[in-house]
């Protein structure tokens, strides 16, 4: 009974890659009247004959809306070729997770189901569907992501309309809500039940997934935030620009209108007295006899400063002692860096020595930051007849995925004649 279920799934995989492959071929037999039909939105009927017609219906890569209409790609037909060409505008991301999750569900238990039972092969197709379908939710999800950041990219640059621009807003942020219910959906408690204490399922479905999520929710947040500085900045655009169409609609309407002197006004409008006053230049004029009286009275009333005997064994060289001990610090630095430089001579390796390890092997005090700072410096102060001597490897990695700041972690010198 075992080889026949083998059997059957074996006839049933090699039927499914026979329709695949024929497919395919009807794909590529006929690209140019599918373009045609992707770009014009119906596919030229004269293109093709009959029997290719009837193939393409029948294979469901076109349809026919009504008796009446064209014939038109198939949803899934044009999602696949907007995909490919990075088409923006025609490419539709579904982030629905609950039939995903459903899926995750039902191969689990088949997967538990057949390691129960002792089928191997079986268990392994299982656990193949399984990672194909945390690919596809994961990817759907970066789609949708990668899709707002083309749309903040192209169609708020090429919007000429504040208006339009605002809905385009609008639409995103709807957008980024539906994706944010689309990740609550995924319960870790509930997988953590679902998989138990299989290592390899938890590897999949809970390490792996959740830090797919949590990337997922950073860029969300990034995305949002960008839309939120894009909306003020929107509306801020547009209440000077309604400011300037309902002035010039008023001046259209009373094309002789002369703006008054409101300098002679009284009282000044609102909008117009935006200058901050002007405070009068004045200066003492030491030839004028009822000057100098109104001075002379006013430096007399100055309060006479009080200061306070302080002893001189008080005061101390506070600065050129922190100043000795800054330098005799840095000089301790250096001493132990060149240390550092003479043990990789000493004792050359062919992987080189890492720094970090040095420093704590060697029980030193410095701190990892400042001591890989030191060994980087000393190496570009070297002559660059010495530099050619060593090999210094950088171990680094980017900040995130959206900054291409480097992060260094580690550096590894080794002599170039050991590499």
């Amino acid at each position: 009974m075992k080889e026949l279920a083998v059997s059957d799934e074996h006839e049933l995989e090699s039927r499914l890659i026979g329709t695949g492959v024929e497919r395919l071929a009807l794909l590529g037999k006929h690209a140019d009247a599918l373009m045609q039909g992707y770009s014009r939105d119906e596919v030229p009927l004269e293109a093709l004959s009959d029997s290719a017609l009837r193939r393409l219906l029948a294979a469901r890569i076109v349809w026919r809306p009504d008796d009446q209409g064209g014939v038109k790609l198939a949803p899934r037909v044009r999602e696949l070729i907007a995909e490919m060409l990075a088409d923006e505008t025609r490419r539709q991301v579904n982030a629905d997770v609950g039939e995903t999750l459903e899926l995750l569900r039902t191969l689990v238990q088949s997967y538990r189901e057949a390691q129960s039972q002792g089928e191997y092969w079986r268990q392994e197709q299982q656990l193949l569907r399984l990672r194909q379908a945390v690919d596809d939710l994961n990817g759907r999800f970066a789609d949708a992501i990668d899709s707002l950041w083309q749309r903040l990219n192209s169609d708020f640059g090429f919007v000429s309309r504040l208006n339009d621009k605002i809905r385009e807003n609008d639409r995103a942020q709807k957008q980024i809500v539906r994706l944010l219910d689309g990740l609550q959906l995924i319960d870790f408690d509930e997988l953590i039940e679902l998989v138990g204490s299989d290592g390899t399922l938890r590897k999949l479905l809970i390490s792996q997934l959740q830090r797919q999520v949590s990337q997922h929710y950073t860029s969300l947040r990034e995305v949002q935030s960008r839309l939120t500085e894009l909306m003020a900045r929107f509306r801020q655009q547009q209440s000077r620009s309604r400011l300037i169409s309902g002035m010039a609609a008023f001046l259209r309407e009373h094309p002789n209108f002369v703006p008054g002197n409101y300098a002679r006004r009284s009282e000044v409008p609102d909008l117009i007295n935006q200058a901050v006053p002007l405070i009068a230049a004045a200066a003492p004029a030491l030839d004028h006899e009822p000057d100098i009286r109104v001075l002379t009275d006013l430096v007399h009333q100055l309060p006479m400063p009080v200061h306070k005997p302080q002893a001189v064994a008080a005061a101390r060289p506070a600065e050129a002692e922190e100043q000795s001990l800054v330098a005799a610090r840095q000089q301790a630095l250096k001493q132990d860096v060149e240390n550092f430089y003479l043990t990789v001579i000493d004792h050359p390796d062919p992987s080189g020595i890492s720094a970090l390890a040095y420093l704590q092997e060697s029980d030193m005090e410095w701190g990892d930051e400042i001591w890989l700072f030191q060994v980087i410096a000393e190496y570009q102060g070297l002559p660059r007849s010495e530099q050619r001597a060593f090999r210094l490897h950088q171990s680094e990695s980017r900040a995130s995925r959206f900054n291409d700041l480097r992060l260094i972690h580690d550096v590894t010198l080794q002599l170039a004649n050991s590499a």
